[in-house]
């Protein structure tokens, strides 16, 4: 582009010089020197209007390397990526829920844990011992379900720690880019903070509930078998009086 300036400038200095030369002078019949001032003007205005078209092209040019400097600013990539560290950051989580004991996060093992554990309708022919065994059970379950819980909050809590440097990169660099292309990618990135920490506020409620869940079901059980056991006694009671 340099090059075709330059040449333009060249070009514009021959026509200039070229166009300003004198009129070769003309002899008269009489050997005299005859100057056409006509003649004069008109060469004086071409060679303007061909350095006024020069400039123009000059210009043109300029204009055409400041919107290509401009689009190359548009296209530049974002040089941050912070998908890898919201990556690692999710995967912790899920290896933490996957880590559930007991009733886990699966439809089908959760009906098998249910109905192991938690049945619809209190079993009447239960020994006092299997009473005792079951609810010993539940009250595992809803130990395993409070502590999963802790350990998926705590990991949260960590992630928010390392999500407030991450923001402050990404506006960082959000407020520095040059082009609409690291403009959209830092927006982008942003957006995938802010979704991240959303799934992790439901996966968090996702255990907690769970872990609530489990304790109300433990109590209700819990009450039926009490029931259960105090009319045992008062049966026990009665022979005992008719004895």
């Amino acid at each position: 582009m340099k090059s075709r300036i330059l040449a333009a400038c060249l070009a514009a200095t021959a026509i200039t010089g070229a166009a300003i030369l004198p009129v070769a002078p003309v002899h008269a019949q009489f050997g005299g020197v005859v100057f056409d001032p006509k003649n004069y003007a008109q060469n004086i205005l071409t060679a303007a209007r061909t350095l006024t078209q020069i400039n123009n092209q000059i210009q043109a040019l300029q204009n055409q390397a400041s919107m290509l400097t401009n689009m190359a600013k548009h296209l530049q990539r974002l040089d941050f990526s912070s998908l890898s560290q919201m990556t690692r950051s999710m995967q912790r989580i899920d290896t933490l829920m996957a880590q559930a004991e007991g009733i886990a996060f699966d439809l089908q093992s959760t009906d098998a844990a249910l109905a192991s554990h938690f049945p619809a309708e209190f079993d009447r022919a239960l020994s006092t011992s299997d009473i005792i065994t079951q609810a010993r059970g539940r009250l595992q379950e809803s130990m395993k379900a409070y502590r999963q819980t802790m350990r998926v909050q705590a990991q949260v809590a960590e992630n928010v720690q390392a999500d407030a440097g991450l923001l402050s990169e990404l506006v960082s660099q959000s407020q520095s880019a040059t082009g609409s292309l690291q403009v959209s990618q830092a927006t982008n990135q942003l957006l995938a903070l802010s979704t991240k920490q959303q799934l992790q506020i439901q996966q968090m409620m996702a255990a907690q509930y769970r872990a609530d869940s489990l304790e109300r079901a433990r109590q209700q059980q819990a009450l039926e078998a009490a029931r259960e056991r105090t009319k045992r006694f008062i049966g026990s009671a009665d022979i005992y009086t008719r004895d």
